[in-house]
């Protein structure tokens, strides 16, 4: 079971399929939690009467195993006698948050020559026009860098375009004010401005194509390559967390909480084994 951070998990159902259509008698639950105690009266739990356990505001360290012992009675119905049986039930919950998004970038524009001394002057002018963009959501550009090289199509003389790149990064300066009227987490808003980040940039390459076709007699010296917009989505996760699509296959593109024994001290994507010291708890950022 995966539960997102600092929400609600699901009822975990002390019962199995078969015994949930059918009578029980005198049932008994007893929950025992990844800490070996019992969940009865914990103030983070919500235990019904009838054996459904939800964990309250779920944090990495809640993680683990629980455990569900379900006593009942069989009553033979000629003799009426009594007998009383158990089966146990066990949940492997893990802490999960969504990826933080980062959006590579890539376009190409053609240009007289590479050594046209306008085309380091484009290229800041370029920078300028994306982050005056994306001022307002508190994203920026980032590793921005560009190469000219020499193309020859079929069919075609030879080109001179300028190959560009750069990453559209959700935390500028300041990136923490807009989670502010948040109660607990901001990934969700941060990957929502992202993407919008990314819809914008992709808005005003596609109005270069449209001014070339239709503003222009004469084409400028350096335009858009139509068509040349490719964008990559990087996923980075939080310290304790990483991808696992081997034991996490049900929830590959998450990031889960790192296993006892493994550790994440940076936004890496996957969780490192610690082979110093023994590591007890999930989410630990250190070995």
């Amino acid at each position: 079971v995966y539960v997102k951070v600092f929400t609600n998990s699901p009822f975990l159902v002390c019962m199995d399929l078969g015994l949930s259509q059918e009578e029980i008698i005198d049932p008994d639950y007893l929950w025992i939690g990844p800490d070996g105690k019992n969940l009865k009266g914990q103030t983070y739990m919500n235990l019904t009467e009838t054996g459904k356990l939800m964990v309250l505001g779920f944090k990495e360290s809640m993680s683990g195993a629980y455990t569900c012992t379900l006593s009942h009675k069989i009553i033979e119905a000629e003799t009426q006698d009594e007998t009383e049986v158990s089966e146990a039930y066990k949940f492997m919950v893990y802490a999960y948050r969504e990826p933080d998004y980062t959006y590579k970038i890539s376009l190409r524009f053609t240009t007289k020559e590479c050594k046209l001394g306008a085309n380091k002057q484009f290229f800041e002018e370029l920078k300028r026009i994306l982050d005056n963009i994306l001022s307002d959501l508190a994203c920026h550009v980032i590793d921005p860098s560009y190469k000219c090289h020499s193309v020859k199509m079929p069919k075609q003389n030879l080109l001179h375009e300028l190959f560009i790149t750069f990453q559209v990064n959700p935390f500028a300066p300041g990136w923490e004010e807009v989670c502010n009227h948040l109660p607990y987490d901001c990934e969700d808003e941060t990957n929502r401005r992202v993407q919008e980040a990314r819809n914008r940039i992709e808005e005003f390459v596609n109005k270069q194509t449209y001014t070339l076709k239709h503003d222009f007699q004469t084409p400028p010296t350096i335009r858009y390559v139509d068509h040349s917009f490719e964008v990559t989505r990087i996923d980075s996760c939080r310290p304790g967390f990483g991808k696992n699509d081997v034991t996490h296959n049900d929830c590959a593109s998450c990031c889960v909480v790192c296993d006892p024994g493994t550790y994440s001290p940076n936004n890496e994507v996957t969780c490192r084994t610690c082979v110093r010291t023994q590591i007890k708890q999930y989410g630990a950022k250190s070995c």
